[in-house]
Protein backbone atom coordinates (compact mmCIF):
# COMPACT_ATOMS: atom_id res chain seq x y z
CA UNK A 1 0.00 0.00 0.00
CA UNK A 2 1.09 3.56 -0.59
CA UNK A 3 1.93 5.85 2.29
CA UNK A 4 -0.24 8.93 2.09
CA UNK A 5 0.04 12.14 4.11
CA UNK A 6 -3.08 14.14 4.90
CA UNK A 7 -2.99 17.93 4.76
CA UNK A 8 -3.83 19.81 7.98
CA UNK A 9 -6.77 21.43 6.21
CA UNK A 10 -8.61 18.13 6.07
CA UNK A 11 -8.19 17.78 9.83
CA UNK A 12 -9.68 21.27 10.18
CA UNK A 13 -12.65 20.08 8.12
CA UNK A 14 -13.20 17.15 10.50
CA UNK A 15 -12.95 19.39 13.56
CA UNK A 16 -15.46 21.81 12.02
CA UNK A 17 -17.89 18.89 11.69
CA UNK A 18 -17.33 18.08 15.36
CA UNK A 19 -18.02 21.67 16.38
CA UNK A 20 -21.21 21.76 14.30
CA UNK A 21 -22.51 18.79 16.30
CA UNK A 22 -21.47 20.22 19.66
CA UNK A 23 -18.71 17.64 20.19
CA UNK A 24 -15.54 18.78 21.93
CA UNK A 25 -12.48 18.12 19.78
CA UNK A 26 -9.71 18.13 22.37
CA UNK A 27 -10.53 14.76 24.00
CA UNK A 28 -10.75 13.02 20.63
CA UNK A 29 -7.44 14.51 19.46
CA UNK A 30 -5.77 13.33 22.66
CA UNK A 31 -7.33 9.90 22.27
CA UNK A 32 -5.71 9.39 18.86
CA UNK A 33 -2.41 11.00 19.85
CA UNK A 34 -2.74 14.24 17.89
CA UNK A 35 -1.88 17.72 19.22
CA UNK A 36 -4.56 20.25 20.05
CA UNK A 37 -3.51 22.24 16.96
CA UNK A 38 -2.61 20.15 13.90
CA UNK A 39 -0.26 22.34 11.87
CA UNK A 40 1.63 19.64 9.93
CA UNK A 41 0.49 16.81 7.64
CA UNK A 42 -0.55 13.62 9.43
CA UNK A 43 -0.42 10.01 8.28
CA UNK A 44 -3.34 8.15 6.79
CA UNK A 45 -3.38 5.94 9.89
CA UNK A 46 -3.69 8.98 12.16
CA UNK A 47 -6.49 10.43 10.03
CA UNK A 48 -8.22 7.05 10.05
CA UNK A 49 -7.99 6.90 13.85
CA UNK A 50 -9.53 10.38 14.07
CA UNK A 51 -12.30 9.30 11.67
CA UNK A 52 -13.13 6.28 13.85
CA UNK A 53 -13.08 8.35 17.05
CA UNK A 54 -15.45 10.91 15.57
CA UNK A 55 -17.76 8.27 14.10
CA UNK A 56 -18.02 6.73 17.55
CA UNK A 57 -18.63 10.07 19.27
CA UNK A 58 -21.19 11.30 16.72
CA UNK A 59 -22.54 7.85 15.80
CA UNK A 60 -22.11 8.84 12.17
CA UNK A 61 -19.46 7.49 9.76
CA UNK A 62 -20.19 10.39 7.39
CA UNK A 63 -19.36 13.18 9.87
CA UNK A 64 -22.91 14.57 9.92
CA UNK A 65 -22.54 15.61 6.27
CA UNK A 66 -25.52 13.69 4.88
CA UNK A 67 -29.26 14.26 5.20
CA UNK A 68 -29.30 11.27 7.57
CA UNK A 69 -26.50 9.82 9.71
CA UNK A 70 -24.44 6.89 8.46
CA UNK A 71 -24.50 4.80 11.64
CA UNK A 72 -21.35 2.90 12.70
CA UNK A 73 -21.24 -0.42 10.87
CA UNK A 74 -22.84 0.94 7.70
CA UNK A 75 -19.58 0.98 5.77
CA UNK A 76 -18.95 -2.69 6.59
CA UNK A 77 -22.44 -3.58 5.36
CA UNK A 78 -21.86 -1.62 2.14
CA UNK A 79 -18.65 -3.56 1.55
CA UNK A 80 -20.53 -6.84 2.05
CA UNK A 81 -23.18 -5.72 -0.40
CA UNK A 82 -20.62 -4.79 -3.08
CA UNK A 83 -18.31 -7.78 -2.62
CA UNK A 84 -20.23 -10.48 -4.52
CA UNK A 85 -21.11 -8.53 -7.65
CA UNK A 86 -18.76 -9.84 -10.33
CA UNK A 87 -17.57 -6.58 -11.88
CA UNK A 88 -16.70 -3.07 -10.75
CA UNK A 89 -19.71 -1.66 -12.59
CA UNK A 90 -22.13 -3.85 -10.64
CA UNK A 91 -20.27 -3.14 -7.40
CA UNK A 92 -20.48 0.63 -7.88
CA UNK A 93 -24.18 0.53 -8.66
CA UNK A 94 -24.87 -1.55 -5.56
CA UNK A 95 -22.72 0.69 -3.35
CA UNK A 96 -24.45 3.79 -4.69
CA UNK A 97 -27.89 2.31 -3.99
CA UNK A 98 -26.75 1.51 -0.46
CA UNK A 99 -25.47 5.05 0.16
CA UNK A 100 -28.65 6.55 -1.33
CA UNK A 101 -30.77 4.59 1.14
CA UNK A 102 -28.54 5.30 4.15
CA UNK A 103 -27.73 8.98 3.56
CA UNK A 104 -30.80 10.04 1.55
CA UNK A 105 -28.65 12.94 0.30
CA UNK A 106 -26.40 13.37 -1.52
CA UNK A 107 -27.90 10.95 -4.04
CA UNK A 108 -25.39 9.22 -6.33
CA UNK A 109 -25.80 7.57 -9.71
CA UNK A 110 -23.45 5.97 -12.25
CA UNK A 111 -23.67 7.40 -15.77
CA UNK A 112 -21.87 5.86 -18.76
CA UNK A 113 -21.46 7.92 -21.93
CA UNK A 114 -19.36 6.22 -24.56
CA UNK A 115 -15.86 5.58 -23.20
CA UNK A 116 -16.39 7.70 -20.08
CA UNK A 117 -18.02 6.76 -16.79
CA UNK A 118 -19.21 9.32 -14.26
CA UNK A 119 -20.46 9.14 -10.71
CA UNK A 120 -22.83 12.09 -10.37
CA UNK A 121 -24.05 13.41 -7.02
CA UNK A 122 -27.13 15.56 -6.47
CA UNK A 123 -28.51 17.24 -3.37
CA UNK A 124 -31.46 19.53 -2.75
CA UNK A 125 -29.61 21.15 0.15
CA UNK A 126 -26.22 22.83 -0.31
CA UNK A 127 -23.27 20.60 0.64
CA UNK A 128 -19.70 21.54 1.45
CA UNK A 129 -16.67 20.52 -0.58
CA UNK A 130 -15.67 18.34 2.36
CA UNK A 131 -18.99 16.47 2.17
CA UNK A 132 -18.47 15.62 -1.50
CA UNK A 133 -14.80 14.83 -0.97
CA UNK A 134 -15.66 12.42 1.87
CA UNK A 135 -18.26 10.71 -0.34
CA UNK A 136 -15.68 10.27 -3.11
CA UNK A 137 -13.16 8.96 -0.60
CA UNK A 138 -15.52 6.27 0.69
CA UNK A 139 -16.74 5.19 -2.75
CA UNK A 140 -13.43 5.38 -4.62
CA UNK A 141 -11.46 3.77 -1.79
CA UNK A 142 -13.79 0.76 -1.82
CA UNK A 143 -13.81 0.57 -5.63
CA UNK A 144 -10.01 0.55 -5.93
CA UNK A 145 -9.75 -2.14 -3.25
CA UNK A 146 -12.38 -4.35 -4.89
CA UNK A 147 -10.45 -4.56 -8.18
CA UNK A 148 -7.00 -4.38 -6.58
CA UNK A 149 -5.73 -1.38 -8.51
CA UNK A 150 -5.81 2.37 -8.73
CA UNK A 151 -8.54 3.98 -10.83
CA UNK A 152 -7.05 7.08 -12.51
CA UNK A 153 -9.56 9.91 -12.56
CA UNK A 154 -10.07 12.17 -15.54
CA UNK A 155 -11.82 15.04 -13.81
CA UNK A 156 -13.51 15.95 -10.51
CA UNK A 157 -16.22 18.63 -10.22
CA UNK A 158 -17.79 20.15 -7.11
CA UNK A 159 -21.23 21.80 -7.00
CA UNK A 160 -19.99 24.33 -4.45
CA UNK A 161 -17.41 27.11 -4.13
CA UNK A 162 -13.75 26.26 -3.70
CA UNK A 163 -12.60 26.28 -0.07
CA UNK A 164 -10.40 29.31 0.55
CA UNK A 165 -6.63 28.74 0.56
CA UNK A 166 -7.04 24.97 0.04
CA UNK A 167 -4.84 23.83 -2.83
CA UNK A 168 -4.93 20.37 -1.21
CA UNK A 169 -8.39 19.84 -2.73
CA UNK A 170 -6.87 20.26 -6.18
CA UNK A 171 -3.97 17.91 -5.46
CA UNK A 172 -5.69 15.09 -3.58
CA UNK A 173 -7.37 13.44 -6.56
CA UNK A 174 -4.49 13.54 -9.05
CA UNK A 175 -6.82 14.96 -11.71
CA UNK A 176 -8.17 18.37 -12.76
CA UNK A 177 -10.58 19.71 -10.13
CA UNK A 178 -13.26 22.34 -10.80
CA UNK A 179 -15.65 24.13 -8.45
CA UNK A 180 -18.95 26.00 -8.82
CA UNK A 181 -20.33 23.43 -11.27
CA UNK A 182 -23.98 22.45 -11.68
CA UNK A 183 -23.39 18.99 -10.21
CA UNK A 184 -20.68 17.16 -8.32
CA UNK A 185 -19.14 14.41 -10.39
CA UNK A 186 -15.99 12.44 -10.97
CA UNK A 187 -15.13 10.75 -14.25
CA UNK A 188 -12.90 7.88 -15.32
CA UNK A 189 -12.39 5.45 -18.18
CA UNK A 190 -15.52 3.31 -18.58
CA UNK A 191 -13.33 0.28 -19.36
CA UNK A 192 -12.71 -0.06 -15.62
CA UNK A 193 -16.36 -0.98 -15.09
CA UNK A 194 -15.78 -4.35 -16.73
CA UNK A 195 -12.85 -5.28 -14.44
CA UNK A 196 -13.59 -8.20 -12.11
CA UNK A 197 -13.99 -7.92 -8.35
CA UNK A 198 -11.04 -9.98 -7.08
CA UNK A 199 -11.57 -9.86 -3.30
CA UNK A 200 -12.84 -12.62 -0.99
CA UNK A 201 -14.71 -12.68 2.31
CA UNK A 202 -11.41 -13.37 4.06
CA UNK A 203 -9.76 -10.39 2.33
CA UNK A 204 -12.71 -8.22 3.33
CA UNK A 205 -12.17 -9.02 7.02
CA UNK A 206 -8.56 -7.83 6.71
CA UNK A 207 -9.65 -4.73 4.78
CA UNK A 208 -12.24 -3.76 7.38
CA UNK A 209 -9.70 -4.11 10.19
CA UNK A 210 -7.65 -1.40 8.47
CA UNK A 211 -10.60 0.85 7.56
CA UNK A 212 -11.02 3.74 7.27
CA UNK A 213 -7.27 4.50 7.09
CA UNK A 214 -6.88 2.23 4.07
CA UNK A 215 -9.51 4.20 2.15
CA UNK A 216 -6.77 6.77 1.66
CA UNK A 217 -4.69 4.19 -0.22
CA UNK A 218 -4.90 3.84 -3.97
CA UNK A 219 -4.42 0.13 -4.50
CA UNK A 220 -2.66 -1.22 -7.55
CA UNK A 221 -0.83 -4.34 -8.72
CA UNK A 222 2.79 -3.20 -8.44
CA UNK A 223 3.89 -6.69 -9.49
CA UNK A 224 2.05 -6.36 -12.81
CA UNK A 225 3.32 -4.89 -16.05
CA UNK A 226 1.96 -1.46 -15.12
CA UNK A 227 4.08 -1.50 -11.95
CA UNK A 228 7.16 -2.64 -13.89
CA UNK A 229 6.61 0.12 -16.43
CA UNK A 230 6.35 2.76 -13.70
CA UNK A 231 9.62 1.49 -12.21
CA UNK A 232 11.32 1.68 -15.63
CA UNK A 233 10.17 5.26 -16.13
CA UNK A 234 11.13 6.42 -12.63
CA UNK A 235 14.63 5.03 -13.13
CA UNK A 236 15.43 7.42 -16.00
CA UNK A 237 15.02 11.18 -16.63
CA UNK A 238 11.83 11.83 -18.61
CA UNK A 239 13.83 13.16 -21.54
CA UNK A 240 15.46 9.73 -21.83
CA UNK A 241 12.36 7.58 -21.41
CA UNK A 242 12.16 4.56 -23.70
CA UNK A 243 9.34 4.21 -26.17
CA UNK A 244 6.84 1.39 -26.22
CA UNK A 245 8.99 -0.70 -28.59
CA UNK A 246 12.06 -0.51 -26.34
CA UNK A 247 10.06 -1.24 -23.17
CA UNK A 248 8.39 -4.20 -24.85
CA UNK A 249 11.79 -5.57 -25.87
CA UNK A 250 13.09 -5.23 -22.29
CA UNK A 251 10.06 -7.16 -21.05
CA UNK A 252 10.46 -9.84 -23.72
CA UNK A 253 7.18 -8.91 -25.39
CA UNK A 254 5.99 -7.48 -28.66
CA UNK A 255 4.58 -3.91 -28.51
CA UNK A 256 1.10 -5.25 -29.28
CA UNK A 257 1.32 -7.81 -26.46
CA UNK A 258 2.55 -5.16 -24.03
CA UNK A 259 -0.38 -2.91 -24.90
CA UNK A 260 -2.81 -5.81 -24.59
CA UNK A 261 -1.51 -6.77 -21.13
CA UNK A 262 -1.62 -3.16 -19.94
CA UNK A 263 -5.21 -2.85 -21.19
CA UNK A 264 -6.12 -6.01 -19.28
CA UNK A 265 -4.78 -4.31 -16.13
CA UNK A 266 -6.91 -1.23 -16.88
CA UNK A 267 -3.85 0.80 -17.86
CA UNK A 268 -2.32 2.39 -20.94
CA UNK A 269 1.27 3.17 -21.93
CA UNK A 270 0.70 6.87 -22.58
CA UNK A 271 -1.46 7.29 -19.46
CA UNK A 272 1.25 5.78 -17.23
CA UNK A 273 3.89 8.06 -18.78
CA UNK A 274 1.63 11.06 -18.07
CA UNK A 275 1.04 9.91 -14.50
CA UNK A 276 4.74 9.50 -13.70
CA UNK A 277 5.59 12.81 -15.40
CA UNK A 278 2.84 14.63 -13.46
CA UNK A 279 4.14 13.33 -10.12
CA UNK A 280 7.70 14.36 -11.05
CA UNK A 281 6.51 17.82 -12.12
CA UNK A 282 4.70 18.43 -8.84
CA UNK A 283 7.71 17.27 -6.83
CA UNK A 284 10.11 19.57 -8.73
CA UNK A 285 7.82 22.57 -8.42
CA UNK A 286 7.19 21.97 -4.73
CA UNK A 287 10.69 21.02 -3.58
CA UNK A 288 12.94 23.21 -5.70
CA UNK A 289 13.18 26.83 -6.83
CA UNK A 290 14.33 25.98 -10.34
CA UNK A 291 12.85 28.06 -13.16
CA UNK A 292 9.71 26.58 -14.68
CA UNK A 293 11.33 26.54 -18.12
CA UNK A 294 14.18 24.41 -16.76
CA UNK A 295 11.72 21.99 -15.16
CA UNK A 296 9.81 21.74 -18.44
CA UNK A 297 13.03 20.86 -20.27
CA UNK A 298 13.97 18.25 -17.66
CA UNK A 299 10.56 16.63 -18.06
CA UNK A 300 11.11 16.27 -21.79
CA UNK A 301 9.07 19.20 -23.10
CA UNK A 302 10.50 21.03 -26.10
CA UNK A 303 8.97 24.34 -25.03
CA UNK A 304 7.43 25.67 -21.76
CA UNK A 305 4.01 26.26 -23.31
CA UNK A 306 3.43 22.54 -23.81
CA UNK A 307 4.37 21.92 -20.18
CA UNK A 308 1.95 24.64 -18.98
CA UNK A 309 -0.91 23.08 -20.96
CA UNK A 310 -0.16 19.59 -19.69
CA UNK A 311 0.19 20.70 -16.07
CA UNK A 312 -3.09 22.60 -16.14
CA UNK A 313 -4.77 19.47 -17.51
CA UNK A 314 -3.33 17.38 -14.63
CA UNK A 315 -4.08 19.74 -11.74
CA UNK A 316 -6.32 22.56 -12.89
CA UNK A 317 -3.52 25.00 -12.00
CA UNK A 318 -0.66 26.61 -13.88
CA UNK A 319 2.86 25.53 -12.77
CA UNK A 320 3.38 28.96 -11.19
CA UNK A 321 0.02 28.83 -9.43
CA UNK A 322 0.78 25.37 -8.08
CA UNK A 323 4.19 26.46 -6.80
CA UNK A 324 2.74 29.53 -5.08
CA UNK A 325 -0.03 27.53 -3.42
CA UNK A 326 2.26 24.68 -2.36
CA UNK A 327 4.79 27.13 -0.96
Amino acid sequence: MERRMIAPGFVEDVLACLAAQGIEAAPLLRKVGLPAVVADPITGAEFGALWLAMAEAARDEFFGLGARPMRPGSFALMCQAALHTGTLGHALRRALRFLNVVLDEPQGRLVVQGAEAEVVLSSAAPRSAFAYRTYWLILLGLACWLIGRRIPLRQVEFACPAPAHRVDYRLFFGAPVHFDRKASRLSFDAAYLALPVIRSERALKVFLRGAPANLLVRYRHDAGLAGRLRAELRAAPPGQWPGVEEVAARFGLSPATLRRHLKAEGQGFAAIRDEVRAVAAQRLLRDSDRPIAAIAAELGYSEPGAFHRAFRKWTGLSPGGFRAAAG
